[in-house]
């Protein structure tokens, strides 16, 4: 008989953690429970990536019609009926928590809708007054938002609420450069929504390469968004007209809604981590080791709440990690190297590997580039343009990065990540017959660097 009520609790339902606990209870027989206070599938399900990718779908549809014209369908792009898609998306988040909650049960893990505080290193408190044991405690609790300390930030949603506005506003004010902030600026953009953003920096997407990042700021400008950068808000009132908004540029204006889109941070206060000896990092992340450890050895953190890389493809991982070294006996530290990612903005950004300004630091470089305008937008006489980009060291010829701005540009990263995840060299790319015609196919014939570095 264990001296333990389970071998693992682990708190926070949402991809990680749910996948954590169904894989240690259905491929170890471990005896497993679960808490989570709020709906199961966590942030990129119920407030995240899931319900953003229809809100993408259903942006996009108006730019169809207008194409659909232009190839000689008689087609016209009518209101956008928002009550109609909001209650058909969350009949669809409702069902994919059901499933959630049915692979959970399906698995043997015993769940908890319940708040979860850790007691010590081995013990978890739950809001309903019960006390649990576990020889192991896994922290997938995930992140919030981050909101401004300005006046009237009150007034304001964020990512979390966008969902559920019971009406599409008219005049819309994003602060934020993220890729939450773009990805929302297009959207609603797209949606009929009069869009304005504010970024404090020089530009948006920071982090991502620079010239792909520019080519996305000029489209979402191009597009109807209008984007302030170098620019932020000094303080916000509710007025009869709206939500009075003063800016750091002397701008004074009034919108509908104002949603702040200015980082998140690990959800890490009031659940009793400090005090039983986890350490906390500067940004209030969960400090782990390369197992996903604490500085308690019982006690192990995946996901966002650890701030290492917030994509919930690698929270997965870290689950699956965690499994295979705490349950199979085999050690298995989370490789964070070359994971291709995508910003949903209209165009899609797709990245994998290193931008051409972290490569130029640290060895010399072979940049191959090309812009241009596709087939399919350019017959229907829109200025769109895409980029494909390879980023190459001199010394081996490996491909270091590769960052594409296109329609699509998500679909086709994963494919590229695969081969730049395998070490493939510039010469790999070039042995690649193209595919024609298609926006892709210039990956494989640029023969020349545009530059070198």
């Amino acid at each position: 008989m264990s001296e333990f009520d389970y071998d693992l609790f682990v708190i926070g339902g949402g991809s990680g953690g749910v996948r954590a606990a169904r894989v240690a209870a259905s491929e170890t027989g471990a005896k497993v429970a679960l808490a989570e206070e709020d709906r199961y599938g966590g942030t990129c399900v119920q407030r995240g990536c899931v319900p953003k990718k229809f809100m993408v779908f259903a942006s996009q549809y108006p730019s169809f019609a207008e194409d659909g014209a232009k190839y000689g369908w008689e087609m016209t792009s009518g209101a956008f009926n928002w009550p109609v898609f909001s209650d058909k998306l969350h009949a669809e988040l409702d069902r994919l928590e059901g499933v959630y909650r049915k692979l959970l049960s399906g698995a043997g893990v015993e769940t908890f809708d319940a708040r979860a505080m850790v007691k010590d290193a081995h013990t978890v408190q739950l809001s309903t007054g019960e006390t649990k044991t576990a020889k192991h405690i896994l922290l997938a609790v995930g992140g919030a938002p981050v909101t401004p300390d300005v006046p009237g930030a009150e007034l304001a949603i964020t990512s979390n609420e966008v969902f559920h506005l019971e009406r599409l506003p008219k005049r819309m004010l994003i602060i934020g450069g993220g890729y939450i902030a773009c990805e929302f600026a297009c959207i609603m953009n797209g949606l009929g929504t009069e869009v304005t953003q504010f970024y404090r920096g020089a530009q948006v997407l920071r982090g991502f390469d620079d010239e792909a990042r520019g080519l996305v700021a000029e489209e979402m400008q191009q597009n109807g968004v209008d984007l302030h950068l170098g620019t932020n808000i000094l303080e916000m009132r509710k007025e009869a007209d709206g939500i009075c908004v003063k800016a750091t540029n002397g701008m004074e204006d009034h919108y509908d809604q104002v949603m702040f889109a200015t980082g998140r941070s690990p959800n890490t206060k009031n659940i009793g981590l400090e005090e039983v000896g986890v350490e906390i990092g500067r940004q209030g992340e969960v400090v782990v080791n390369e197992y996903s450890q604490t500085t308690v050895p019982s006690i192990f953190a995946i996901g966002d709440v650890t701030d290492r890389v917030n994509l919930t493809p690698v929270a997965i991982r870290e689950g699956m990690a965690f499994v295979e070294t705490v349950f199979k006996a085999n050690p298995t530290p989370v490789d964070h190297e070359l994971i291709p990612s995508a910003v949903f903005t209209q165009p899609e950004l797709g990245t994998v590997g290193l931008s051409e300004e972290e490569a130029c630091e640290q060895e010399e470089i072979e940049v191959y580039c090309t812009s241009f305008r596709a087939m399919q937008t350019s017959f229907a006489d829109r200025p769109d343009r895409v980029l494909m980009k390879l980023v190459v060291s001199k010394a081996t010829r490996k491909v270091l990065g590769c960052h594409i701005v296109a329609p699509q540009a998500g679909e086709m990263i994963q494919l590229a990540g695969i081969a730049v995840k395998m070490g493939a060299t510039k010469e790999d790319f070039d042995r690649t017959v193209a595919v024609h015609p298609t926006m892709s196919e210039e990956l494989v014939t640029m023969r020349a660097p545009v530059r070198t570095g």
